[in-house]
């Protein structure tokens, strides 16, 4: 072969070469573009009924609406969340499995000797909303506020017990608190979820219980069940006449749960910002922003730096109160 035969093979082979980085770039892009092609799937790792349940499908009704592809809720209760941790961290990263997290996420990983995950195994979207952790009694205990609450349990210790919605869950870590702060202690009695926790407390099955706000909100309106206080330092925007615990008899009390949208961690940045910017449109429409006040929750529609942030300073937070408080997972 000559030199001129040569230098044309080399060049053709320069141009093949090009041209098939240039497709091995584009390509994924452009499905990154037209991205959702198939169904989404978002797993809540409570039970249907659950304020995260809740969420989850006023979002993915809100994505269905804007993408025109199925958006599938799945329940995935049990192991304190970390069954639905697990599953999604391990997903594939092409953001069709989404999670609605929540402060579980980074409580795990100090309150368990084995989790089957990390959280920067997690690309966050959005802190969607706060919800409060409400403290709630039902008809079968005779007290009405806090401070009665408090006396009562003193003057009954290892009698009174106090549900929430898993053990290691927020309400748990509320009430280990509230034992810690008040000088009192409770019969710990741990749920697959706020909602059967709450059908137990209004059967009178239970004595009292922390759980999100929203999941309870309806049955303290029609008086069914009694709001002794919320976890926040500040009063809810959508149930004002509600007080804080602090204000109600433990001063310094001040506890917080977000719940908010993550993927597999290694999901294309374009999909995770195209996901950003429709959930917080839906979250700040005004008929759903109204909605979700209403039932309790505090909306927040942050960027995925803002969640990525919180989940770092959280989980240092969440590790020492449970040091300090003793919090074990039964």
């Amino acid at each position: 072969m000559n030199r001129h035969m040569k230098s044309i093979l080399t060049k053709i082979l320069k141009q093949f070469i090009f041209a098939a980085s240039i497709l091995a770039i584009s390509t994924p892009i452009f499905s990154q573009d037209t991205w959702p092609t198939k169904p989404i799937k978002i797993v809540v790792p409570v039970p249907a009924g659950a304020s995260l349940d809740t969420l989850a499908r006023t979002i993915g009704k809100g994505l269905s609406e804007k993408f025109g592809q199925a958006v599938i809720v799945e329940n995935m209760a049990g192991g304190g969340s970390n069954i639905a941790f697990g599953y999604v961290a391990k997903s594939a990263p092409d953001g069709y499995t989404l999670l609605l997290g929540w402060d579980s996420l980074v409580i795990n990983p100090a309150l368990y000797n084995s989790i089957p995950y990390k959280v920067d195994q997690f690309a966050p979207i959005t802190m969607a909303i706060t919800a409060p952790q409400v403290l709630l009694v039902g008809p079968k205990l005779p007290v009405k506020n806090l401070r009665s609450l408090i006396e009562f349990a003193r003057l009954n210790p290892g009698k009174v017990t106090l549900a929430n919605a898993g053990s290691g869950s927020p309400g748990h870590l509320a009430g280990a608190l509230l034992e810690s702060m008040a000088d009192i202690k409770f019969i710990n009695v741990p749920y697959k979820g706020g909602a059967p926790g709450v059908a137990d407390l209004l059967a009178g099955h239970v004595d009292a219980m922390f759980v999100t706000l929203p999941a309870a909100l309806q049955y303290v309106r029609a008086g069914k069940l009694t709001a002794l206080g919320i976890s926040p330092s500040k009063r809810s925007s959508g149930a004002p006449n509600i007080p804080t615990i602090a204000e109600a008899g433990v001063p310094g009390y001040d506890l917080n749960s977000w719940q908010g949208i993550l993927a597999p961690a290694g999901t294309p940045t374009v999909i995770i910002n195209k996901l950003n910017k429709e959930i917080v449109q839906i979250l700040r429409q005004p008929a759903i922003k109204d909605q979700l006040v209403s039932q309790g929750f505090e909306i927040v529609a942050s960027s995925p730096e803002y969640l990525a942030r919180q989940l770092a300073i959280q989980a240092p937070k969440w590790a020492k109160l449970i040091k300090e408080s003793g919090a074990k997972v039964d």
